[in-house]
């Protein structure tokens, strides 16, 4: 009893002396943090809200949004992929625990009496019940690492779903002005071509009078069918995008309707761009890539321990009987217990194969990492110039708008007193719908503009513990 106590300790303690080597490696990642964007305002700004397309001001977008978050097929997917790498990473950890299994047995054997000296057949009944254990002992961490790689896998596909959840938000923003867009371009197409019949009717009674040409007449009419042909094309736009809002909230185009409505009524809101340094922390496919690379460094924490020897602990407790009556007695017990090590001498190059492949694997994700981070940067900035510079076109294109509806309802005004030729009124004419329809298209560029800066800034953003920095 005494020779058992202390290798029962030194068992018990084996878990804990296991992996007690690993220490992963890190390189270094030379990241360049910039302390503020160019086209920001400010240094200490936080990110924007986490509903951040309620800034939006629509009631349908934002039902839209909702349903999208639930019902996206892609989200249900990456959700999906999330108990895959859950599952595999509880298969990595199931490798530092001890693998136990229980047997039984009931044998029933004859012998022939032919065979026996005393020509007696006999029969002999065996039973047995045992408990089996097997453990590896994890010294040298090479399983400890296997596991910690599988779970920062799992981490990375988490963010993974953040990311294709973003994407989806930000395809039902932009699918969803596009056909407010298309709206508001058909409606001036309309406008402008029943403008353009007022003028064709005023023309023919002036021709009828003998006051105007038949060149005149067949210059509007060419406006009025280049107009009219127009009006198809946005038709287009708007349904497909139905269609494309349907397949994004996991419905079928024929279930589903959509009612849009105009750009003037959707609000552009000040987004707040924040540090550049808490972009690292706020994208999901920088926190995805820096996970990739965490799961690599364990990896190769892995491979440099293969080399290593391996321990094997095993043993098994039962009891054997050749009657179920004795079979849980005293001298019905019995046990093995064993232990092995096994060291690589040669193996051809195979682990330093596999170490040199996950070192390269390391490198490939520290790579990886580092144009995540650059490319957040970029997007932002990209994002940031192009809001600003939308929002003043905007301005702008408005004033000149406003410029043309003038210049028109004062041509088409004379030409009724007679006052102007008709040249005048067909360029203003067709200058006011050019401006018109070049303004939906301004206020459209904005709004994805806004869309892409909440996609390059990670979506939204938690609060700030302690409120917003001075």
């Amino acid at each position: 009893m005494t020779s058992v106590v202390p290798s029962t300790v030194a068992v018990l303690l084996l878990p804990l002396l296991a992996g007690c080597f690993v220490d992963t490696e890190k390189p270094e990642l030379a990241l360049d943090v910039p302390g503020r964007y160019v086209e920001g305002r400010g240094t200490a700004e936080v990110g924007p809200a986490l509903d951040w397309w309620r800034g939006f001001r629509s009631g349908e977008l934002t039902r839209l949004m909702e349903e999208a978050q639930t019902s996206n097929l892609d989200i249900a997917a990456a959700v999906a992929r999330i108990m895959q790498a859950d599952a595999q990473a509880r298969v990595a950890g199931s490798l530092l625990l001890p693998a136990l299994s229980g047997a039984g047995s009931a044998t029933r054997t004859r012998s022939a009496g032919a065979a026996s000296g005393s020509g007696i057949s006999t029969e002999r009944s065996l039973y047995s019940t045992s408990l089996s254990a097997s453990y590896e002992l994890d010294f040298w961490g090479k399983n400890r690492a296997g596991q910690l790689a599988a779970d920062e896998i799992a981490v990375a596909t988490r963010f993974d779903r953040d990311t294709v959840a973003l994407t989806a938000m930000a395809s039902v923003g932009n699918a969803y002005f596009q056909l407010v867009a298309a709206q508001d371009r058909l409606r001036i197409a309309r406008d402008n071509l029943a403008a353009a019949n007022r003028i064709l009717s005023l023309i023919r009674e002036r021709f009828a009078a003998g006051t105007a040409n038949s060149l005149d007449v067949s210059q509007q009419e060419s406006l009025v069918a280049t107009i009219r042909a127009n009006l198809p094309a946005f038709e287009i736009t708007i349904r497909q995008n139905v269609a494309t809002l349907a397949v994004l909230v996991g419905r079928t185009p024929e279930h589903f309707a959509v009612k849009g409505g105009t750009l003037d009524a959707v609000a552009v809101p000040r987004i707040a761009p924040g540090l550049p340094s808490d972009l690292i922390n706020q994208r999901p496919d920088i926190r995805a890539a820096e996970a990739q690379l965490v799961a690599a460094n364990h990896s190769v924490e892995q491979a440099r321990a293969s080399f290593f020897p391996s321990i094997r602990l095993t043993g098994q407790n039962g009891v054997q009987s050749a009657a179920l009556a004795s079979l849980f007695g005293p001298g019905a017990w019995f046990y093995t217990a064993a232990a092995s090590l096994s060291q690589p001498i040669f193996d051809g190059g195979a682990l330093l194969g596999q170490l040199e492949g996950s070192q390269g694997r390391q490198l490939e994700s520290l790579q990886l990492y580092r144009r995540a981070v650059i490319n957040g940067f970029a997007d932002v900035e990209r994002a940031l110039v192009a809001l600003k510079q939308q929002t003043e076109r905007e301005r702008l294109q408005t004033a000149a708008v406003r410029a043309a509806r003038e210049a028109f309802s004062i041509s088409e005004q004379r030409l009724r007193e007679g006052i102007v030729d008709f040249v005048t009124v067909l360029n203003t004419q067709q200058t006011l719908f050019t401006a018109q329809d070049v303004l939906v298209q301004v206020r459209l560029a904005r709004l994805l503009a806004a869309v892409s800066l909440y996609q390059a800034l990670g979506g939204g953003w938690p609060p700030r513990i302690g409120g917003n920095p001075a």
